[in-house]
């Protein structure tokens, strides 16, 4: 971020003054607490704590009543109160104008408490909605809102301004009410727009001059509005009857034999005709058939402004405090004014008259220029209202960097903390809107933006205070979650009622921008200012947690969750990559153990550098980071304790144990995972072991580890070659085709090898990369072992058991729905030195026989070397069937009990012996499986 730490990114946590209560808490708790002014914005991270702003700083001069009550009421009468009110009573009657007047203002009330609820939660810069939503919701939301109520503004002042041009030119145009002679404005289309942009104009003066002098012509405004009410509310009760003086508008073509419309005052024949509907023709549409969506349309959209002191919340002195005091008087205000409009009007005017002229207050007026006063001074204070407020959007929109450097010249263009280039492009954009002439049209695009804000609003109160995160404690009391989904059902239903084209359109765009900013917004990888999204999915997330109960696993559902433990991250990367494939959307922990004493360490897990580890490589895991004086403890508490409820690590998979020394994938120029963000000059995170410098445990810790893993009921994976993995190269390369799978226990071969546990957990595993690597064809290596071992299975003859292992092997895929190409190996049981050597090595690994470990206490040389001998020729023959192979998966035995007396020359006589196993072969896992992973039944 470009802009200064004093320019506030973070405000939803803050300080409270300690005070808490239920929503009915007396209404004097509203406004209560004190805000400690003044500190500096913490280094860093840009946030800033509520009550840390200085009120006087960027020329936050406005109060309540200037900066928010005024420019509300006034966007809230806006061209409704004398022009359209008359339309709503003449076709919907009393009874229907009170109830869509108390639906509108519910839904508006409604909005309203989410507003004051997120504006007294913490500090509110410039920007208003914008601000709010983008700090609730996260950027993506926000943006998008905040983009959408930018072109609301603009639209809205383009239809106010549209307003005030129908004023003057119904009032001075040719046959105006106030026209002496010939001398009028001239009228016209292209005359109208001139006129829209010397009001426009006018505006722009009034802006850049900046929001002191705005707050001051609203202020002034909204006095000449109030007085011009009351003297229309003065004259429904001192002008009698009269027939000859509302004149039919030379528009209206419905009415060609009445040149006059009746006038009646007060009369309670007159109030009984109009409670009811009589809904009629549209003398302004051509003749449309007015009915409840379109009168109720008409209503709110006059009523669309309780955003308006939101909107000034750059310049409030006090914003948390001002927002909703004079948001809520504001509508009170209104609501009784139009209360009291439509009910005169019921009890004076025919039902008859309001249909056919809509300006029927002015000839009825004690002094008629009191009604077109109103009408320019209402029409224009909302227009400015709504330019400030946009020019204030985007100037927040510039400064978060939501659309990067495209609006990098706004923040250029501010003098004094007025953004002027921000009101230019707001003026521009409003000129280009009056081009479209239509007041109906501009009317509602202006109504649909306005409530797709409201509804974000709504919807960010809502999901932070779902999510019952501690740091939400508005000083505003008066809502619930119930409120904030009534206004939010509230607004999305009206959308579709005042116009479902441009409501859907809307929501569209909206759900357009939000992928948008998602994928190529700056500010969603620079800003931090906390995604409510976040906070609903721990929500969630802990609820469905507590709901797993691991005692209803089936082995169906089964999946590997898999605890990778590596050294560096550096030498690890193609591995880290892998494991990422075979989770199989379960379970992915990276641990790692440190060595040393928790109280000389300052910085354990090193968190920042682990997560930026897990984004450059991609894959979708946790971290797990300990301290402990040895690797063999430390790893027992990684297995322990790593994941949470019944999401438990079941398979653990380690690196090999080898002397070479490792590659640092970082630095290597041909790695597609090479980066220089774990460098800080000469120093290196992550560092790794160089050749020739000592490892970290011996090898007997290292099968101590595998023994623990074992009995700790994991199934265990060693991973060798890794280094060798080029996921490209297997996706591009024809010459790469298999996956192979050996299950057959080569330290104590038997032809029921392949139908055992680990076998089947091999099976699983291979299957699980077939799915990843899908142009791949596994194959599973049948090792027939000679008649002498066999005989105790299968009581026939070897040829008969070689044909009668293949089929049931055969079966046991079909059963399985593993599709793979079985290979028959004949060394095992046509070479005599296998048989022979089967008994000696079975004695380094948990199978070993105690009556023979006592006779032969120690292992002498010359069986170890007939043993690696053995190794060799495995190795041999595993090669040469290796060629086209990507990955192989081979039977790991179990590792020497760590029982035995001599278990550490027996622990550094397997580890020899596995290294000779595998050693020049493809990427290669050793696997012992120790629970049952596959299932025939449905």
């Amino acid at each position: 971020m470009s802009v200064s730490a004093d320019q506030e990114t973070a405000p939803i946590a803050n300080s409270r003054n300690g005070r808490s209560g239920s929503v009915f808490r007396s209404f004097g708790s509203l406004f209560g607490g004190s805000q400690n002014s003044g500190g500096d914005a913490p280094a860093g991270d840009g946030y800033v704590e509520f009550g840390m702003q200085d009120p006087e700083r960027n020329g936050r001069t406005l109060g309540t009543f200037a900066g928010v009550f005024s420019p509300v009421a006034l966007s809230m009468f806006s061209a409704l109160v004398f022009i359209r009110v008359g339309y709503i009573v003449g076709n919907a009657g009393l009874y229907i104008t009170l109830l869509q007047f108390i639906i509108a203002y519910a839904i508006l009330l409604f909005t309203v408490a989410s507003v004051c609820a997120i504006s007294t939660n913490g500090a509110i810069e410039g920007g208003g909605v914008y601000f709010m939503i983008s700090r609730t919701l996260g950027i993506e939301f926000g943006g998008s809102i905040g983009t959408l109520f930018f072109f609301a503004n603009v639209v809205g002042s383009a239809m106010a301004i549209s307003g005030c041009t129908e004023g003057l030119m119904d009032n001075f145009g040719p046959k105006g009410n106030f026209v002496i002679g010939d001398a009028t404005l001239p009228d016209g289309q292209w005359w109208r727009f001139l006129t829209s942009s010397v009001i426009n104009t006018l505006q722009l003066l009034v802006c850049l001059v900046g929001a002191a002098l705005f707050a001051k012509t609203s202020v002034l405004i909204l006095g000449t509005v109030t007085v011009c009410l009351f003297a229309t509310f003065i004259s429904f009760l001192a002008v009698g009857a009269t027939n000859d003086t509302i004149t039919v508008p030379s528009i209206n073509e419905l009415s060609k034999t009445v040149h006059f419309l009746n006038y009646t005052g007060l009369s309670a024949t007159t109030l009984r005709e109009n409670l009811g509907t009589h809904y009629g023709i549209d003398y302004t549409s051509g003749g449309k058939q007015v009915d409840f969506s379109t009168t109720f349309g008409v209503l709110f959209s006059g009523v669309t402004g309780i955003m308006a002191g939101a909107n000034m919340s750059g310049e409030l002195k006090n914003p948390s405090k001002s927002i909703p005091w004079g948001t809520l008087s504001a509508v009170a205000f209104t609501f009784v004014s139009y209360i009291i409009l439509s009910f005169l009007m019921s009890c004076t005017t025919p039902f008859f008259t309001m249909q056919n002229n809509y300006l029927f207050l002015l000839p009825v007026n004690l002094w008629p220029p009191f009604t077109a006063i109103g009408i320019l001074t209402a029409t224009f204070s909302t227009s400015l209202s709504n330019l400030i407020g946009s020019s204030r959007i985007l100037e927040a929109l510039s400064k978060d960097q939501v659309f990067g450097s495209l609006l990098k010249f706004v923040l250029r263009g501010t003098w004094k903390g007025n953004p002027i280039a921000a009101v230019a492009v707001s003026w521009c954009m409003v000129e280009c809107i009056l081009l479209i002439g239509s007041f109906n049209i501009i009317a509602q695009i202006n109504s649909v933006l306005f409530m797709l804000s409201y509804l974000a609003t709504n919807l960010a109160c809502l999901g932070i205070e779902l999510t019952g995160a501690p740091n939400f404690r508005p000083l505003f009391k008066y809502f619930t979650w119930h409120t904030c989904l009534v206004g939010l059902l509230g607004t999305l239903i009206m959308m579709f009622v005042i116009n479902p084209i441009y409501a859907s359109s809307c929501i569209i765009l909206c759900l357009i921008l939000v992928i948008a900013l998602h994928l190529f917004s700056p500010a969603t990888q620079a800003a931090q200012w906390g995604s409510i999204s976040q906070a609903l999915m721990f929500h969630q997330v802990r609820k469905y947690l507590l709901m797993l109960d691991p005692r209803k696993d089936h082995v169906k559902f089964w999946r590997p969750q898999i605890l990778l433990l590596v050294s560096s991250p550096r030498s690890c990367c193609p591995l880290v990559d892998f494991v990422n494939d075979l989770k199989k959307s379960g379970l992915y922990i990276i641990g790692h153990v440190k060595l040393g004493d928790f109280k000389d360490s300052e910085d354990v897990e090193n968190n920042q550098q682990w997560w930026s580890f897990l984004d450059h490589m991609r894959v979708k895991a946790f971290t797990e980071v300990t301290l402990s004086r040895s690797i063999r403890e430390g790893v027992q508490h990684l297995i322990r304790l790593s994941g949470i409820g019944a999401m438990k690590p079941n398979t653990i998979i380690l690196g090999f144990y080898d002397n070479e020394a490792p590659r640092d994938f970082f630095q290597n120029g041909s790695s597609p995972y090479k980066t220089d963000d774990f460098n800080a000059g000469d120093i290196q995170n992550f560092p790794i072991r160089h050749d020739g410098d000592p490892k970290h445990f011996q090898v007997q810790e290292y099968v101590q580890i595998l023994c623990d893993t074992l009995r700790m009921k994991k199934n265990l994976c060693l991973c060798r070659n890794f280094e060798r993995l080029d996921k490209n190269f297997i996706a591009k390369s024809n010459h790469v085709k298999y996956i192979d799978v050996w299950p057959i226990n080569i330290f104590n071969p038997t032809s029921g090898d392949p139908f055992d546990v680990v076998s089947l957990f091999m099976m699983q595993l291979a299957v699980i990369m077939l799915a990843k690597w899908k142009h791949l064809r596994l194959r599973i290596f049948l090792c027939d072992t000679n008649e002498e071992r066999t005989v105790g299975t299968f009581d026939t003859q070897a040829p008969q058991m070689e044909v009668f292992s293949k089929m049931k092997l055969e079966q046991s895929l079909k059963e399985l729905r593993i599709a793979a190409d079985i290979i028959e190996i004949q060394e095992w049981s046509r070479d005599t030195e296998f048989s022979h050597q089967a008994r000696t090595l079975r004695q380094f690994t948990a199978q070993a026989d105690n009556a023979l470990v006592e006779e032969d206490d120690d292992v002498g040389e010359e069986t170890m070397n007939r043993s690696l001998f053995y190794m060799q020729r495995a190795n041999e023959i595993i090669r040469e069937r290796s060629d086209q192979t990507a990955l192989s998966f081979i039977y790991l035995a179990a590792p020497p009990k760590l029982s035995m007396p001599d278990f550490t020359q027996r622990s550094a006589s397997y580890m020899e012996l596995l290294t000779e196993l595998t050693v020049e072969l493809p990427p290669t896992i050793l696997v012992h499986g120790v629970s049952t992973v596959t299932s025939t039944s449905l």
